[in-house]
């Protein structure tokens, strides 16, 4: 289902869930929001090994990744830190959980709205998409991406709008983007973000 482009760094986990309901009918769950917090119980910590070895994976293919293009994982810790960061969704909220405390950027695409087949790999410079409702855009060149049909449609900064999930989402693709410079810790923090994802009943 999922394809990835040879790269020197890059440890990708990728997994799909769903829902027996849409997102929207489950709504926030306790036991997962309750986590949104620094000092949270976790199997993981994030770190600033765990943040420079994430900037070193984006980095390789000439993005730089900082202020605004910083990784969503150092966006969390700050969100958090600043309680500026509310419930959105189940599946969001546990990835933003497995993303906070394991340091490692995540994304989650709502397989309804995008297209097989799916790649990883660097994005072409020029390429570019909108990130959120008010019509923002990222600039791509250099950066580890998701592609699917439609081109590319997530990364570890900031996920393309017309994949996102939404109220009436019921099935989606998660992916951790980890490097081989953390052995294990992308394999470790799918394995927990799976975990959480039960406690909203996704399989």
């Amino acid at each position: 289902m999922l394809s990835i482009d040879p790269h020197p760094l890059l440890d990708v986990a990728s997994f799909t869930v769903t829902f027996p309901k849409p997102l929207g009918e489950i709504g926030a769950v306790e036991a997962i929001t309750s986590l949104l917090k620094l000092d949270a119980p976790a199997p993981l910590r994030s770190s600033d090994e765990v943040r420079g070895a994430v900037r070193e994976l984006l980095r390789h293919g000439g993005y730089k990744p900082t202020g605004r293009g910083k990784p969503a994982s150092e966006y969390l810790l700050r969100a958090v830190g600043e309680g500026a960061l509310g419930s959105i969704n189940a599946a969001v909220d546990a990835c933003n959980v497995a993303s906070l405390h394991s340091g490692l950027p995540i994304s989650v695409v709502d397989l309804s709205l995008a297209k097989a087949p799916f790649r990883v790999g660097l994005a072409p410079e020029g390429s570019s998409y909108v990130f959120n409702q008010g019509g923002q855009t990222i600039d791509l060149g250099g950066l580890l991406c998701l592609f699917d049909a439609d081109g590319p449609c997530a990364n570890a900064v900031k996920d393309a709008q017309r994949t996102k999930t939404t109220p009436a989402t019921t099935q989606v693709l998660c992916v951790v983007w980890g490097t081989n410079q953390l052995p294990g810790r992308a394999a470790k923090t799918a394995q927990w973000y799976r975990e959480l994802l039960t406690l909203a009943g996704g399989s």
